[in-house]
Protein backbone atom coordinates (compact mmCIF):
# COMPACT_ATOMS: atom_id res chain seq x y z
CA UNK A 1 0.00 0.00 0.00
CA UNK A 2 1.35 3.39 -0.96
CA UNK A 3 1.71 5.77 1.99
CA UNK A 4 0.49 9.37 1.92
CA UNK A 5 4.13 10.47 1.93
CA UNK A 6 4.84 8.33 -1.14
CA UNK A 7 1.72 9.63 -2.89
CA UNK A 8 2.80 13.22 -2.41
CA UNK A 9 5.84 12.48 -4.57
CA UNK A 10 3.35 12.17 -7.44
CA UNK A 11 1.98 15.69 -7.21
CA UNK A 12 2.87 19.34 -6.77
CA UNK A 13 0.42 21.65 -5.02
CA UNK A 14 0.08 25.38 -4.55
CA UNK A 15 -0.21 28.10 -7.19
CA UNK A 16 3.45 29.11 -7.39
CA UNK A 17 4.95 25.56 -7.22
CA UNK A 18 2.59 24.35 -9.96
CA UNK A 19 3.33 27.39 -12.11
CA UNK A 20 7.08 26.87 -11.69
CA UNK A 21 6.73 23.19 -12.61
CA UNK A 22 4.90 24.17 -15.78
CA UNK A 23 7.38 26.90 -16.64
CA UNK A 24 10.19 24.36 -16.21
CA UNK A 25 8.34 22.06 -18.66
CA UNK A 26 8.04 19.22 -16.16
CA UNK A 27 5.97 16.31 -17.39
CA UNK A 28 2.49 16.81 -15.94
CA UNK A 29 -0.21 14.14 -16.15
CA UNK A 30 -3.12 16.41 -15.27
CA UNK A 31 -4.06 19.35 -13.06
CA UNK A 32 -6.98 19.75 -10.67
CA UNK A 33 -8.28 23.28 -10.12
CA UNK A 34 -10.74 24.30 -7.43
CA UNK A 35 -13.94 25.08 -9.32
CA UNK A 36 -14.49 28.46 -7.65
CA UNK A 37 -10.86 29.55 -7.56
CA UNK A 38 -10.12 33.25 -8.01
CA UNK A 39 -9.05 34.11 -11.57
CA UNK A 40 -5.72 35.69 -10.62
CA UNK A 41 -3.04 36.41 -13.22
CA UNK A 42 -1.09 33.35 -12.06
CA UNK A 43 -4.12 31.07 -12.38
CA UNK A 44 -4.74 32.46 -15.85
CA UNK A 45 -1.11 31.74 -16.76
CA UNK A 46 -1.45 28.18 -15.47
CA UNK A 47 -4.54 27.60 -17.62
CA UNK A 48 -2.88 29.14 -20.68
CA UNK A 49 0.13 26.83 -20.33
CA UNK A 50 -2.11 23.80 -19.81
CA UNK A 51 -4.03 24.60 -22.99
CA UNK A 52 -0.88 25.31 -25.00
CA UNK A 53 0.75 22.03 -23.94
CA UNK A 54 -2.53 20.07 -24.17
CA UNK A 55 -2.27 18.96 -20.55
CA UNK A 56 -5.63 17.77 -19.21
CA UNK A 57 -7.10 19.81 -16.38
CA UNK A 58 -10.33 19.55 -14.43
CA UNK A 59 -12.28 21.88 -12.17
CA UNK A 60 -13.32 20.07 -8.99
CA UNK A 61 -14.89 20.85 -5.60
CA UNK A 62 -12.49 21.83 -2.84
CA UNK A 63 -13.45 18.65 -0.98
CA UNK A 64 -11.75 16.55 -3.63
CA UNK A 65 -8.52 18.53 -3.21
CA UNK A 66 -8.77 18.16 0.58
CA UNK A 67 -9.04 14.38 0.16
CA UNK A 68 -5.68 14.42 -1.57
CA UNK A 69 -3.89 16.70 0.88
CA UNK A 70 -4.78 18.91 3.83
CA UNK A 71 -1.74 21.05 3.21
CA UNK A 72 -2.06 24.52 1.69
CA UNK A 73 -2.85 23.53 -1.90
CA UNK A 74 -4.40 26.95 -2.71
CA UNK A 75 -6.89 25.23 -4.99
CA UNK A 76 -4.30 23.77 -7.39
CA UNK A 77 -2.81 20.26 -7.54
CA UNK A 78 -0.69 18.99 -10.45
CA UNK A 79 0.04 15.31 -10.92
CA UNK A 80 3.58 14.74 -12.15
CA UNK A 81 5.05 11.72 -13.91
CA UNK A 82 8.53 10.25 -13.54
CA UNK A 83 8.79 9.57 -17.26
CA UNK A 84 9.14 11.80 -20.30
CA UNK A 85 6.64 11.23 -23.09
CA UNK A 86 7.97 10.84 -26.60
CA UNK A 87 6.50 11.75 -29.99
CA UNK A 88 4.98 8.82 -31.82
CA UNK A 89 6.19 10.13 -35.18
CA UNK A 90 9.77 10.08 -33.91
CA UNK A 91 9.37 6.51 -32.69
CA UNK A 92 7.91 5.23 -35.96
CA UNK A 93 10.54 7.00 -38.05
CA UNK A 94 13.31 5.63 -35.84
CA UNK A 95 12.03 2.05 -36.06
CA UNK A 96 12.02 2.09 -39.85
CA UNK A 97 15.42 3.82 -40.03
CA UNK A 98 16.86 1.01 -37.90
CA UNK A 99 15.38 -1.57 -40.24
CA UNK A 100 13.24 -3.10 -37.48
CA UNK A 101 9.86 -4.74 -37.80
CA UNK A 102 7.57 -2.46 -35.74
CA UNK A 103 5.46 -3.69 -32.85
CA UNK A 104 3.47 -0.98 -31.07
CA UNK A 105 0.93 -1.41 -28.30
CA UNK A 106 -2.12 0.89 -28.25
CA UNK A 107 -4.01 1.00 -24.93
CA UNK A 108 -7.55 2.33 -25.13
CA UNK A 109 -8.51 3.71 -21.68
CA UNK A 110 -6.61 1.33 -19.42
CA UNK A 111 -7.30 3.05 -16.10
CA UNK A 112 -6.11 0.59 -13.44
CA UNK A 113 -2.56 1.55 -12.57
CA UNK A 114 -1.62 -2.03 -11.63
CA UNK A 115 -2.84 -3.35 -14.96
CA UNK A 116 -0.97 -0.58 -16.74
CA UNK A 117 2.26 -1.29 -14.86
CA UNK A 118 2.00 -5.03 -15.54
CA UNK A 119 1.36 -4.39 -19.24
CA UNK A 120 4.43 -2.15 -19.45
CA UNK A 121 6.58 -4.83 -17.80
CA UNK A 122 5.36 -7.49 -20.24
CA UNK A 123 5.76 -5.18 -23.24
CA UNK A 124 9.32 -4.25 -22.33
CA UNK A 125 10.31 -7.90 -21.84
CA UNK A 126 8.74 -8.77 -25.22
CA UNK A 127 10.59 -6.00 -27.04
CA UNK A 128 7.58 -3.81 -27.86
CA UNK A 129 8.86 -0.62 -29.48
CA UNK A 130 6.47 1.79 -27.74
CA UNK A 131 3.17 2.03 -25.87
CA UNK A 132 0.56 4.57 -26.95
CA UNK A 133 -2.03 5.92 -24.50
CA UNK A 134 -4.77 8.55 -24.87
CA UNK A 135 -4.28 12.03 -23.48
CA UNK A 136 -7.33 11.59 -21.26
CA UNK A 137 -8.85 8.54 -19.60
CA UNK A 138 -5.69 6.55 -18.95
CA UNK A 139 -3.97 5.37 -15.77
CA UNK A 140 -1.84 7.95 -14.00
CA UNK A 141 1.85 7.25 -14.59
CA UNK A 142 3.29 7.90 -11.15
CA UNK A 143 5.24 5.98 -8.56
CA UNK A 144 2.59 3.21 -8.37
CA UNK A 145 2.86 2.56 -12.11
CA UNK A 146 6.65 2.67 -11.94
CA UNK A 147 6.66 0.14 -9.11
CA UNK A 148 4.17 -2.29 -10.70
CA UNK A 149 6.11 -2.14 -13.97
CA UNK A 150 9.23 -3.28 -12.05
CA UNK A 151 11.11 -0.36 -13.60
CA UNK A 152 10.11 -1.18 -17.19
CA UNK A 153 8.79 2.37 -17.59
CA UNK A 154 12.41 3.53 -17.44
CA UNK A 155 13.08 1.72 -20.71
CA UNK A 156 9.99 1.54 -22.90
CA UNK A 157 8.86 4.71 -24.71
CA UNK A 158 5.38 5.99 -23.82
CA UNK A 159 3.52 8.16 -26.34
CA UNK A 160 0.50 10.20 -25.22
CA UNK A 161 -1.84 11.06 -28.09
CA UNK A 162 -4.78 13.46 -28.11
CA UNK A 163 -6.81 11.50 -30.69
CA UNK A 164 -6.40 7.71 -30.98
CA UNK A 165 -8.54 7.65 -34.13
CA UNK A 166 -6.06 9.92 -35.88
CA UNK A 167 -3.22 7.90 -34.37
CA UNK A 168 -4.49 4.65 -35.88
CA UNK A 169 -4.92 6.35 -39.26
CA UNK A 170 -1.34 7.64 -39.06
CA UNK A 171 0.01 4.19 -38.18
CA UNK A 172 -1.92 2.52 -41.00
CA UNK A 173 -0.65 5.15 -43.45
CA UNK A 174 2.85 4.39 -42.15
CA UNK A 175 2.50 0.75 -43.15
CA UNK A 176 1.37 -0.92 -39.93
CA UNK A 177 -1.59 -3.25 -39.64
CA UNK A 178 -3.96 -2.47 -36.77
CA UNK A 179 -4.89 -5.68 -34.95
CA UNK A 180 -7.63 -5.30 -32.31
CA UNK A 181 -7.80 -7.95 -29.60
CA UNK A 182 -11.49 -8.24 -28.72
CA UNK A 183 -14.00 -10.89 -27.68
CA UNK A 184 -16.25 -9.54 -30.47
CA UNK A 185 -13.93 -10.96 -33.14
CA UNK A 186 -14.55 -14.02 -35.31
CA UNK A 187 -10.90 -14.93 -35.92
CA UNK A 188 -8.63 -16.34 -33.26
CA UNK A 189 -5.43 -14.60 -32.24
CA UNK A 190 -3.37 -17.33 -33.86
CA UNK A 191 -4.85 -16.66 -37.31
CA UNK A 192 -3.32 -13.18 -37.58
CA UNK A 193 -0.03 -12.70 -39.42
CA UNK A 194 2.12 -10.90 -36.87
CA UNK A 195 5.22 -11.08 -39.02
CA UNK A 196 3.85 -7.88 -40.60
CA UNK A 197 4.48 -4.46 -39.03
CA UNK A 198 1.84 -4.34 -36.30
CA UNK A 199 0.05 -2.05 -33.90
CA UNK A 200 -1.76 -4.21 -31.33
CA UNK A 201 -4.89 -2.55 -29.90
CA UNK A 202 -6.13 -3.49 -26.41
CA UNK A 203 -9.27 -2.15 -24.72
CA UNK A 204 -10.33 -0.89 -21.32
CA UNK A 205 -11.11 -3.04 -18.28
CA UNK A 206 -14.74 -1.91 -18.31
CA UNK A 207 -15.98 -2.11 -21.90
CA UNK A 208 -13.09 -3.16 -24.12
CA UNK A 209 -12.11 -1.28 -27.25
CA UNK A 210 -14.35 1.64 -28.16
CA UNK A 211 -16.53 1.16 -31.24
CA UNK A 212 -14.93 3.96 -33.25
CA UNK A 213 -11.46 2.48 -32.76
CA UNK A 214 -12.68 -1.02 -33.60
CA UNK A 215 -13.87 0.30 -36.96
CA UNK A 216 -10.30 1.44 -37.68
CA UNK A 217 -8.83 -2.04 -37.11
CA UNK A 218 -7.31 -3.93 -40.03
CA UNK A 219 -8.19 -7.21 -38.31
CA UNK A 220 -10.04 -8.24 -35.15
CA UNK A 221 -8.89 -11.29 -33.20
CA UNK A 222 -9.88 -13.02 -29.98
CA UNK A 223 -8.20 -15.25 -27.42
CA UNK A 224 -9.88 -18.69 -27.08
CA UNK A 225 -11.97 -19.01 -23.90
CA UNK A 226 -12.65 -22.62 -22.88
CA UNK A 227 -13.79 -22.28 -19.27
CA UNK A 228 -16.86 -20.86 -17.56
CA UNK A 229 -15.35 -17.41 -16.97
CA UNK A 230 -15.73 -15.53 -20.23
CA UNK A 231 -13.03 -12.88 -20.00
CA UNK A 232 -9.40 -12.32 -19.02
CA UNK A 233 -7.74 -9.54 -17.06
CA UNK A 234 -6.47 -7.03 -19.63
CA UNK A 235 -2.83 -7.34 -18.53
CA UNK A 236 -3.01 -11.13 -18.91
CA UNK A 237 -4.72 -10.83 -22.30
CA UNK A 238 -2.06 -8.37 -23.45
CA UNK A 239 0.68 -10.76 -22.38
CA UNK A 240 -0.87 -13.59 -24.36
CA UNK A 241 -1.27 -11.43 -27.46
CA UNK A 242 2.19 -9.83 -27.31
CA UNK A 243 3.96 -13.15 -26.93
CA UNK A 244 2.04 -14.63 -29.85
CA UNK A 245 3.69 -11.86 -31.88
CA UNK A 246 7.05 -12.84 -30.41
CA UNK A 247 6.43 -16.54 -31.17
CA UNK A 248 5.60 -15.86 -34.82
CA UNK A 249 8.57 -13.54 -35.30
CA UNK A 250 11.03 -15.98 -33.76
Amino acid sequence: MQSNQDKEKDWVFGIQPVLEALRAEKEIEKVLLQNDIDKSSKIQEIVEILRAREIPYQKVPIEKLHRLTRKNHQGVIAFVTPIRYVKLSNIVQGIFEQGKNPLLLILDRITDVRNFGAICRTAEVAGVDAIVVPLKGSAQIGSDAMRTSSGALNFIPICRENNLNATLKYLEDSGLQIVACTEKAQDYLYEADFTLPTALLMGSEEDGISADLLRKATQKVKIPVLGQVTSLNVSVATGIAVFEVVRQRL
